[in-house]
């Protein structure tokens, strides 16, 4: 009878986390996936993870999953739609009017090719206003809590935005639109604002601490089934990142995506930072501090970008 050969199981790189008892952390896009990963992490170390979610049948199911698997976990759930700008100062006004201060912010949350050009509630390219411009108004929005928690703010890019750039001309992809490059540009877009925060912070004394993070290659559902942003069926690339993950091949598994972030969330290390996964190709593998993709170091370009997105949220930031 001939031999069955064993799928392997990927193991998880281990990250040991400082305690977080009596820390407050914000985590958007953890109903499920890298973000339901990050809020788990958090969550273990002793914070108290609050998720802001659109679907608040995932939100709830997202909470249990945090419970289950850290009995005890102290878990709060909030409405958020990344989408809405209304949402974002929804969300801003009920986390000021607890007064709480927050720690730890991770802007996770992202949509990623949806199969024809959508718009946000306020009019913007889907990719562009749910990956950067919520985030940036949502970072406006609970800087008080930032600051009086002398918080660390990450920012969860990707490796897409290692390639293309802004399209300065046309930032809402309203005369041609590249589902690829829009939602590249989403997403150096999101690394600009986040090692611009630093700089500003660092010069107006905010006292928040601002790092980027990527998680690789992992199957998750930003390639999957997605009837939301109008796609009916699993995308071919994520069926193959599936069958690679299963077989430990080259690519990272949900758990082992929500490290970098984590990482970029907990350590001690400065900002302006970049942390993503060290394996071949950076797809896969233990975070690790990386050096910040091309696009990302053009600091008149973060400026720009910081003014581009306060004109389209009509969200100010205190002057640096």
């Amino acid at each position: 009878m001939p031999h069955r050969q064993e799928t392997p199981v990927p193991r998880t790189p281990d990250l040991a986390l400082p305690s977080l008892t009596g820390k407050r952390a914000v985590v958007t896009g953890a109903s499920d996936g890298i973000g339901l990963g990050i809020a788990v992490g958090l969550a273990a170390a002793g914070a108290e993870v609050v998720l802001p979610v659109r679907n608040p049948v995932k939100g709830r199911a997202a909470a249990e999953a945090v419970h289950q698997r850290v009995p005890g976990a102290r878990v709060v759930l909030r409405e958020l739609d990344l989408s809405s700008l209304g949402s974002v100062a929804a969300l801003g006004e009920t986390l000021r009017g607890e007064g709480d201060p927050v720690h730890i912010l991770v802007n996770n949350a992202g949509v990623m090719h949806p199969p024809a050009r959508q718009a946000t509630a306020d009019g913007h390219e889907l990719q562009f206003g749910t990956n950067h411009l919520g985030h940036f108004a949502l970072v406006a929005q609970l800087l008080p809590l930032l600051r009086a928690g002398r918080a660390r703010v990450t920012s969860q890019i990707s490796i897409a935005a290692g390639w293309h750039g802004i399209n300065w001309d046309d930032p809402d992809w309203e005369r041609s639109w590249h589902r690829a490059r829009a939602y590249s540009q989403s997403k150096i877009a999101l690394g600009l604002f986040g090692l611009e925060l630093e700089r500003r912070s660092r010069a107006a004394g905010w006292g928040v601490t601002s790092n980027l993070s990527h998680p690789g290659i992992a199957p998750t559902s930003l390639l999957a089934a997605r009837p939301e942003v109008g796609r009916g069926r699993d995308t071919v690339a994520v069926r193959l990142i599936r069958a690679l993950s299963r077989r430990g091949i080259l690519v990272g598994t949900p758990a082992s995506a929500a490290l970098p972030a984590l990482l970029a969330a907990t350590t001690d290390a400065g900002g302006g930072q970049f942390y993503g996964p060290s394996g071949p190709g950076r797809l896969g593998g233990a975070p690790a501090g990386q050096r910040p993709y091309a696009p990302l170091l053009r600091t008149g370009d973060g400026e720009r970008i910081w003014r581009l997105s306060e004109e389209l949220t009509r969200v100010r930031f205190p002057a640096a």
